[in-house]
C-alpha cells in the first residue's frame, strides 16, 4: 500500500522519507550538473560575449528550475493524485473519474495522447541510465585525458553490473541511497560555493534578463541551446510518479532542503569557474574539484551517484509496466517481488533485460555525453507537454475548476513545454529518433494489445450466457456432477468463460463446487482488503467471485481462494483445478484491426507469461484448454 506522507506522520517520519526521496526521486535530476553546463557553454550562440553568455546560461537554468519545478510539478501537478499516488497512469484513472458516465474506456483522442506520454518515458528509461553513467564515467578523462576511449567500455560494465543485479532487489540497497544522494548535493553545494566565493559577481544571473538576452539571436542557435538547457530538469517526472512512496509533503521538503540548493549551487559554481578561466575547455564539474585525490574521490562519488540515479529509472520502469500490464495495456509478464512486506518492490526480468540490451547498445552507438545529448530532452519535453494538458483536463473534468482559475498557468506551462519541445525539434535527425522509436515501438504494442484483447472479450466472453441458464445446465440429467473444485476464469464479471461451456459439452460432467472468478483492475492504486472479493451463489454449488485490485498491485488467485473458503464456499484448494482458456490466434478475420496489428497482438499473445505465473497459482492444478480465434 502507499507509504505517502500525511500529516499524521511525525516530523522524523517526515524528515526520513524525506532523506529516502532524495536517492529515489532526486537521482536524475541530482546527476544532471555532471553534463548541462558543458553542454549549454558548447551551444551558445555565435559572438555572445563570454561573460554575457555564461550569466545567461546561468539565468536560463535558475529560471527553468524555478518554474518548471517548483512550480509546475511541486506546486500544481503533484496535486493531482490518486489516493496519494502519481504518475501519467494515475492521470488516466482520475480522467476517467471525471467522466459524466461510466461508459466503455474506449481508446479515444486523450487516451491515446497519455499512452504516447508513458511510452516516451520508457524512451527516457534507457537514455538516462545511458547518459548518467557515460557522464559520470567521464570523470576519469579530467584524471587522465587518455583514458577517453575506455570511458564507453567503463559506463557499459558500469551498467552491466547494475542490470545483473537487479533479481535482488533494491531494499538492502536502497538504505543506503539517501545518505549517499545527501552526501551528493553536500559535495555539490561546497564545491558550487567555493567557486561562487572567487567570482560573487556571478550571482548577478539571478537577473532573468541575462537569459532573456540571448533569446534573439540566431533561432537555430538559441534551439541548440534551449536543448542543452533541458537537461537541467529532466528527471522531473520522478517528482510525480514516486509521489505515492514518499508524499509530496516529504518530496517537497527534500527539494527546497537539498536538492534545490546543492543544484543551484553546483550550477553557479560552475559559472564562477568559467568566468574566471574564460578560456577553459574543461568539463567545469570536474575542474571544479582539486587535481589529484580530488578529482579521483568526486568522479567515484559521481559513479555512484550516476548508479542510483539509473536505480530509480529501472525501478520506475518496473511499476510503470506492472500498471500498464493491469490497465490492460500490455500483455502479461513475469512479475518477482522482491520483498515479502514492500510490495512496491518488484522485478520484471524481460523490462530488465530490454532496459539493459537498450542502455549498453547506447552507450556503444553514441560513446559520450556530447553525442547522447543529441538524443536527449525529445521524450522528456513530450511528457511534459503531455502532462500539463492531462493537468488541466483532470482540473475540468474532475475537479470542476473554473476555466479562469487554472488556463493561464496551463497555457503559460505548456508554451515553456512546446517551447522546449520544438528547441530539441532539430536534434531528430542527429539522434533525437532514438526514443521516439523506442516511444513508437512501445505505443504499438499497447494499442494493438487493448484493441486485441477488446476483440477477443467480445468474441470468448460475449455469449450471454444467463446465471438462469448456468444452474439449469448443472442441474441437467445428462451432466455428472463430480466431487472436488473447479476454477473457471472469465474476463468480465457478467460473462461466462467458454472454457466451461466446452468442458460441459465434451465430458458431460461438472464439479460439485464451481466457482466462475473474474480478476478486475479498478482505477485505483490499491484495493483495501476488506473490498477485495466480492462472492454471490448462482445455485447448484456455482459461485461467482470477483476479485478486485488497484493498477499498483498484483493479482492473487490462491490468496483469493482461501477467501473465498473463508467466506463458507467449502473445498479443498490444494486439490482444485483451474481452467483456463488458452487462445490460439489466426489472422485473416473480420475484426477492426490492422493486419500488421493482428500478427503483432498474435505474437504477443503467444509470449505473454503463463497464467500460472502471473496470477500465481500452482502448476500442477492447471488445465488450458485451446481455442482458436479468428482476428
Amino acid at each position: 500500500m502507499s507509504t505517502h506522507a500525511s500529516p499524521s506522520l511525525s516530523s522524523a517520519a517526515t524528515v526520513g522519507l524525506s532523506v529516502g526521496a532524495l536517492g529515489v526521486v532526486f537521482g536524475d535530476i541530482g546527476t544532471s550538473p555532471l553534463y548541462t553546463i558543458k553542454e549549454c557553454r558548447d551551444h551558445l550562440p555565435a559572438g555572445v560575449d563570454p561573460t554575457a553568455g555564461v550569466l545567461g546560461i546561468l539565468s536560463l537554468v535558475f529560471w527553468s528550475l524555478i518554474v518548471v519545478v517548483c512550480l509546475k510539478y511541486l506546486y500544481f501537478v503533484t496535486k493531482a493524485d490518486n489516493e496519494g499516488e502519481g504518475g501519467i497512469f494515475a492521470l488516466l484513472a482520475l480522467l476517467h473519474m471525471g467522466r459524466e458516465a461510466p461508459r466503455k474506456r474506449g481508446l479515444g483522442p486523450v487516451v491515446i495522447m497519455i499512452l504516447i506520454g508513458a511510452a516516451l518515458l520508457y524512451g527516457d528509461g534507457i537514455i538516462t541510465p545511458a547518459i548518467s553513467v557515460l557522464g559520470a564515467a567521464e570523470g576519469f578523462t579530467a584524471i587522465d585525458p587518455g583514458l577517453q576511449r575506455a570511458v564507453p567500455w567503463i559506463a557499459a560494465g558500469i551498467l552491466a553490473v547494475l542490470f545483473m543485479f537487479q533479481h535482488k532487489g533494491t531494499m538492502k540497497i536502497g538504505r543506503v541511497f539517501g545518505p549517499v544522494m545527501l552526501l551528493w548535493f553536500a559535495t555539490l553545494a561546497a564545491l558550487g560555493v567555493w567557486e561562487i566565493v572567487k567570482f560573487p559577481v556571478v550571482l548577478r544571473a539571478l537577473n532573468p534578463a541575462y537569459g532573456l538576452a540571448l533569446l534573439p539571436h540566431p533561432p537555430l542557435e538559441v534551439a541548440e541551446l534551449l536543448g542543452a538547457v533541458v537537461l537541467v530538469f529532466t528527471g522531473t517526472e520522478a517528482l510525480y510518479a514516486d509521489m505515492g512512496h514518499f508524499g509530496r509533503r516529504s518530496i517537497a521538503l527534500a527539494w527546497y532542503g537539498v536538492a534545490f540548493p546543492g543544484l543551484l549551487l553546483s550550477y553557479f559554481g560552475q559559472g564562477a569557474f568559467m568566468l574566471a578561466h574564460p578560456g577553459s575547455i574543461e568539463n567545469p564539474f570536474f575542474a571544479m574539484a582539486p587535481a589529484g585525490v580530488g578529482r579521483a574521490a568526486l568522479t567515484g562519488l559521481s559513479i555512484v551517484a550516476a548508479v542510483i540515479a539509473s536505480q530509480a529509472l529501472i525501478s520506475g520502469s518496473y511499476s510503470l509496466t506492472r500498471q500498464a500490464i493491469q490497465l490492460g495495456y500490455f500483455p502479461r509478464l513475469k512479475i518477482t517481488h522482491t520483498h515479502a512486506e514492500h510490495v512496491g518492490q518488484i522485478y520484471v526480468p524481460f523490462v530488465n533485460s530490454a532496459l539493459a540490451i537498450g542502455c549498453i547498445l547506447t552507450v556503444a552507438v553514441f560513446g559520450s555525453t556530447e553525442h547522447l545529448a543529441a538524443a536527449y530532452g525529445i521524450a522528456v519535453t513530450g511528457t511534459m507537454a503531455i502532462t500539463t494538458v492531462a493537468y488541466f483536463l483532470v482540473s475540468r473534468r474532475l475537479w470542476r475548476r473554473q476555466l479562469w482559475l487554472i488556463a493561464p498557468a496551463c497555457v503559460i506551462f505548456l508554451c515553456i513545454d512546446v517551447a522546449f519541445f520544438g528547441a530539441n525539434a532539430h536534434k531528430i535527425g542527429e539522434g533525437g529518433w532514438f526514443p521516439l522509436a523506442i516511444g513508437a515501438l512501445i505505443l504499438a504494442v499497447m494499442h494493438a494489445w487493448k484493441v486485441g484483447r477488446a476483440e477477443i472479450y467480445k468474441r470468448v466472453y460475449g455469449n450471454h450466457v444467463t446465471d438462469a441458464e448456468l444452474t439449469a445446465i448443472a442441474r441437467s440429467k445428462h451432466v455428472t456432477r463430480v466431487g472436488g473444485a473447479a476454477v473457471f476464469m472469465v474476463g468480465s464479471p457478467g460473462g461466462t468463460p467458454v472454457a466451461l461451456l466446452h468442458h460441459v459439452k465434451a465430458n458431460r460432467c461438472l464439479h460439485q463446487t464451481v466457482v466462475v472468478l473474474s480478476v478486475v483492475t479498478e482505477e485505483v492504486p490499491t484495493v483495501a482488503d476488506e473490498k477485495q472479493l466480492t462472492l454471490t451463489s448462482v445455485g447448484e454449488g456455482l459461485w461467482r467471485a470477483v476479485g478486485r485490485y488497484g493498477y499498483m498491485e498484483s493479482p492473487d488467485v490462491s490468496r483469493l481462494m482461501t477467501q473465498i473458503i473463508a467466506r463458507g464456499v467449502e473445498f479443498n484448494a490444494a486439490a482444485a483445478t483451474y481452467f483456463f482458456n488458452r487462445e490460439m490466434i489466426l489472422t485473416g478475420g473480420s475484426a477492426r484491426m490492422w493486419e500488421w496489428q493482428k500478427r503483432l497482438y498474435a505474437v504477443l499473445s503467444r509470449n505473454a507469461s503463463p497464467a500460472r505465473d502471473y496470477y500465481q497459482i500452482p502448476p500442477s492444478q492447471i488445465v488450458e484448454l485451446g481455442l482458436a480465434i479468428q482476428l
